[in-house]
Parts: structure tokens; sequence; C-alpha cells
């Protein structure tokens, strides 16, 4: 399984920098930066993995001896152990710029081995510091970034920013009955795109799209010539596939959620972002079919939905219009899910510990 790290600076990032020395080599110039050790607690529990990497002009030279350097390091080291913060590896490059070693920042050779790691998780990794160096050592490893500073880009925002991702997901299931992409952003905008071979359902699925809040981007190649039952069936499943990828921790949730009428008829969704998949589905349909898609695919969408994103719904509607009902249906879960899906804290929204 591939892990998350935090590439992390030291001075002017952990602790503060003086303006005019730079080089922390007494007591008297030691502070941590502010909400440092709230912070990487609550990134751990994020289970990002923390390595320090840090350039240390001249050390072990006259002017800088190696004595003055582990007297502060080892009390910063002291101080994060006893707040249970340890840092896989801390990696230290002693030259001058002038030495043009390949080692300083923003050389990779300190981080060669999580380079070529493969159980690395590069989309998901970061180097946090306070200078241009830092930024371009990301590139250099490619991995993303945070410039830290202490006013502007706050240890808080930074923590806000990796537990609230973009949360962004993109699945492709290829079967010999179905070629499916389905690409959904919960709270930033991509292209909005749907074309399922089925007129009504593309018509339902954007439904859930505008009433959810949720960017879709959707293409499905189907066996239509056969049925329409294994392309309902797997766009539920690769849909709801999709969704669950980026809800990611699904820290902050609201987790709950909507009863809408459309015109004569009435739908009730209720809705619990639980782990666990069940779905309670009532409606009554006149007739076989409302637009191109059999009405008996609408439960199957929901059930196929529900089993593969891991969610509770009740699912009942009642109407005299077959089209109504079945729309009712699609825009009381979008609303349902827009509650749901809202970040409205900072913890897991159960007693468990585990969603």
């Amino acid at each position: 399984m591939k892990k998350k790290f935090l590439f992390i600076d030291r001075d002017g990032t952990l602790i503060r920098e003086p303006k005019k020395t730079y080089q922390i080599d007494s007591i008297s110039k030691f502070y941590l930066e502010k909400d440092v050790i709230y912070s990487l607690l609550k990134l751990i529990d994020l289970d990002y993995q923390l390595v320090m990497i840090t350039n240390q002009d001249g050390l072990g030279s006259s002017s800088f001896p190696i004595i003055k350097f582990s007297k502060i390091h080892n009390l910063m080291l002291n101080i994060f152990s006893s707040q249970k913060i340890f840092f896989k590896s801390i990696l230290i490059c002693p030259h001058f710029m002038h030495e043009k070693c390949n080692c300083r920042k923003p050389n990779t050779s300190l981080v060669s081995y999580w380079i070529n790691n493969i159980g690395l998780d590069k989309k998901n990794s970061y180097v946090i510091g306070d200078r241009n160096t830092d930024i371009q050592l990301a590139h250099n490893m490619g991995i993303k970034s945070f410039l830290y500073h202490s006013k502007f880009f706050s240890w808080k925002k930074i923590v806000a920013q990796l537990t609230y991702p973009n949360r962004v997901s993109e699945i492709s299931r290829n079967t010999l009955e179905t070629k499916i992409f389905i690409k959904v952003s919960l709270d930033f905008p991509i292209k909005n795109y749907i074309n399922t071979g089925i007129s009504f359902l593309d018509h339902m699925l954007h439904q859930i799209r505008i009433h959810s809040g949720i960017f879709m981007y959707i293409n499905v190649i189907g066996d239509l010539y056969i049925d329409d039952h294994h392309t309902v069936e797997d766009i539920g499943i690769t849909l709801g596939s999709a969704l669950k990828r980026a809800l990611g921790n699904k820290i902050g949730l609201s987790r709950y959620g909507f009863t809408l009428p459309m015109d004569e008829s009435i739908c009730s969704c209720l809705l619990d972002i639980s782990g666990r998949s069940f779905l309670s589905f009532y409606a009554i349909f006149k007739n076989k079919y409302v637009g191109d898609l059999n009405v008996c695919m609408i439960e199957h969408f929901f059930y196929s939905l529900s089993q593969s994103m891991k969610i509770t719904i009740h699912l009942h509607a009642f109407g005299k219009n077959d089209h109504h009902c079945a729309e009712s249906l699609f825009k009381a879960f979008g609303r349902s899910l827009r509650q749901a899906i809202y970040l409205d804290g900072h913890d897991l929204p159960t007693s468990k510990g585990l969603l």
C-alpha cells in the first residue's frame, strides 16, 4: 500500500529562523513555529509520514560546529517526541551553495530513495517549506508543495488544506458489456458532460448533478442492442465507486441528509454515508418505460450505487405521473447527497472511529 509523506523544511518552517543570522546556534534563538505541534499531530492522524529535510550551511565548520547545531536540534526533537511526533528520516545537507553539491535543496540526492520508491504516494505527498527552493524540490521530486508563511499560509491552513483536499476522483470500468469513464469533483469545477446512450437516464443523472452540486463527466458505451440492464447497473457501480473515492477520509462530513415535491409527486431520500450498503426503495410506476429507460432499472441503479459507494439509502416516492415520480427520486437523492457531503467540521462524524 502506498504511503503519504510530508517532506518538511526545518528552519523557518518547524522552528523560527532568525532574520539576520539565519543560523539557530543558541537556546536564545530557539522558538517553535506557531501551532506546529498541534498541526503535526493532526497530520499524523491523517496518516502522513514525516521526513525532515534541511540545508545547514557550513555545518561542521569552525563557524558552525556540530555541537552548537546538535544542542538546538536535539532540543527540538525531544520536544516533538514528548508529544509523540516522530520523523521517519532526518535529511541534512551541510554544504554551502558555492560548493555545488548534489544534496542541497532543491537538488534531489537526499530524497532519491523516495523518488524511486514505488511505495510513495506521489499524488498525496508534499514538500512543506518557506523558500522557493522547497517548492522547486517538490517539482524535482514530482510531488506537490506548500509555501509556508506564519501569517499568510500558516500551519493551521496547511492542515485545513490536507484535511479537506480537492475531492476529485475518476474511474474507468471496462467489461465485455460496457465501457465507462466517470470523473467527479465534489468541490471544484470540471467540465460537465453526461452521455450514457439512454436519453432519459442522462436527464436523471443531470438531476443528481444539478441538485447535489457535484461536477460530473460521464461517458458510456454499453450493449444497448441487448437491453439497458448492463449499462444502468454498471453506471451505478462506477458512479458509486467514484463518489466513494472522492469522499476520501470522510472527515468533517455532515453525513446525513431530503424530501421534495415534483408537482403531484413527492419523494423522500434519507441517506447515510455509513460505510454500509443498504437500499430501501419504494415507487410504483404505471408503465414499463419512462422515455427510453426501463423503470425497473431505476431501483437497480440505486441498489448498484449504494453497494459500490457503501451508503445507506431510504428512497420512497409517491405520484401519479411516471416521469415526475422518477425525476423526484433522482432530485431527492441529489439534494440529500449535497447535504451529506457538505463539510461542516473537523472530525469524523461517528463514535466508531471509522466510516
